[in-house]
């Protein structure tokens, strides 16, 4: 049964997350050069993949004691957290760019560039753990998907001009408080189970 609310959890805990991220200032790049329409459709099919080899790993952890996956998915929120205060920022990334403008080689080399850039990224972490969780594979995932999809129809349309008026670095603060929040509720609950 879909819950409104783990979607909405999951959507702001992943968005979050991947604002920071290289991926929104390569899809901010690739928007500036192509058509945005069939940037962010690579880039949605690039991510729709990957939150479901994320909720396929999540639901595998559900097969464990709920006590050990809850202590398992809080030292990784908290691993998630550290990496956020503690990663170098990347002041641009070189993408690879199609020769031309044409439908499948645009939406192709956005799909290329998150499904190499993305494989095994915080947020496709943060998304198996969030579905250990919640074991609510559809309403995680929707909320995954939508969540990164927000970020890169951020990064393609307008990345410049949300970064010159919200801080990077107040926004990967913000992402790693709400990783430490949950992971410090998960092993509460590991803990106290």
């Amino acid at each position: 049964m879909f819950s409104l609310t783990v979607a909405a959890v999951v959507f702001g805990v992943i968005f979050l997350a991947e604002l920071p991220d290289k991926t929104a200032l390569a899809g901010l790049m690739l928007g500036t050069r192509y058509r945005a329409s069939y940037v962010f459709a690579g880039v949605a099919a690039a991510f729709l993949l990957h939150v479901a080899l994320a909720i396929a790993a999540g639901s595998v952890l559900t097969l464990l004691p709920h006590r050990v996956v809850q202590g398992v998915v809080g030292v990784l929120f908290l691993v998630g957290a550290a990496v956020l205060l503690f990663k170098k920022d990347d002041d641009e990334e070189d993408v690879a760019t199609p020769a031309d403008q044409s439908f499948w080689k645009v939406s192709g080399a956005g799909f290329m560039m998150i499904l190499v850039a993305e494989f095994g990224d915080l947020t496709q972490i943060m998304t198996a753990n969030l579905a250990a969780r919640y074991d609510d594979p559809v309403s995680v995932g929707v909320g995954a998907v939508l969540g990164l999809w927000a970020v890169a129809g951020l990064g393609i349309l307008g990345g410049r001009t949300l970064m010159k008026h919200v801080p990077l670095r107040l926004i990967t603060k913000i992402a790693a408080g709400v990783m430490a929040l949950l992971a410090a509720f998960s092993l509460y609950e590991a803990l106290a189970g």
